[in-house]
């Protein structure tokens, strides 16, 4: 359910993206240039960056909420800040931002005296601002002579909006916490295993049909958990932020790497064909 009668719509300082579904259909694939990135033997996991450019940001802010000794329970209400976004945070993933308005420049300085943390959020004028986001921690920051900030933030716990608290200066809401449930009798490391075999094979392919040269794509999994795997490869998917909102809020790590391997099974499958199809008309590609 999505929070528009209560969150402000994003301004028009971000894209729509009105051009993706919330959940990809069976037949739906993946760009290929998405993967092209993965060539770069030097990847490391969890260090993803999403583009070189920074976003102009134009709504967030957040409270402090320090690191205590024994961690909130998962139906405990916190207040956090609220940043709505046309793009989607996942636990692990690394986020560059700009901060550039006047009333987020204040809540930067707010910010940087406290425990720099507060909620991304996905919102796009389609399917309204979601209910479940992920905490950005910042890791990095520049403050320039203007007072503009640009931040490089890093993808924490995920979080479930109960309640709006405020909405000036800045929104403001009571969050739970949300984890991911056990699996039951789910083999998750297998299916880990498989979605990794599934992107090794996209990687190889995406970056013949770039151009790109083949080499021997590196270990994605690095003896990661399959939670933190299965957000790593959803960080991937950052040209369906709508797919990654589905994988974000799901609570169960074995149908998150299942829907995951089912993506790449599609993408798989296109770029097959089109590499057949390069073959057969190398002029045409």
């Amino acid at each position: 359910m999505a929070l528009s009668q209560l969150i402000p719509s994003p301004t028009s300082s971000f894209p729509a993206h009105s051009h993706h579904q919330r959940s990809l259909n069976p037949n739906s694939t993946l760009n290929p240039k998405s993967f092209s990135f993965f060539s770069d033997s030097s990847l490391t996991l969890f260090r993803f960056v999403r583009r070189p450019n920074f976003l102009r940001c134009s709504a967030s802010s957040f409270p402090e909420k320090h690191h205590p000794t024994n961690p909130p329970k998962s139906d405990d209400v916190v207040e956090l800040p609220l940043f709505p976004l046309p793009l989607v945070l996942l636990p692990g993933a690394i986020l560059p931002l700009q901060i550039f308005e006047f009333c987020y420049r204040i809540m930067m300085h707010t910010l940087l005296q406290t425990d720099l943390r507060f909620g991304v959020i996905f919102s796009d004028a389609v399917s309204g601002t979601a209910e479940v986001g992920c905490v950005g921690e910042i890791v990095k920051h520049e403050q320039l002579v203007d007072d503009r900030f640009f931040l490089i933030c890093k993808g924490q716990e995920r979080f479930r909006v109960r309640s709006i608290v405020r909405t000036k200066p800045y929104l403001v809401a009571g969050v739970t916490w949300l984890e991911d449930r056990p699996s039951g009798e789910e083999d998750v490391d297998a299916l880990a295993n498989d979605v990794e075999g599934y992107m090794k094979d996209v990687i190889r392919l995406s970056n013949r049909l770039n151009g790109k040269a083949e080499k021997e794509v590196v270990d994605l999994r690095r003896n990661i958990f399959p939670t933190p795997f299965s957000f790593f490869v959803g960080s991937t998917f950052e040209v369906a932020p709508r797919e990654q909102q589905a994988l974000l809020e799901l609570e169960d790590t074995a149908a998150r790497l299942k829907r995951e391997k089912e993506t790449l099974r599609n993408t798989l499958n296109y770029l097959t064909a089109a590499s057949a199809v390069k073959d057969v008309f190398p002029s045409s590609s």
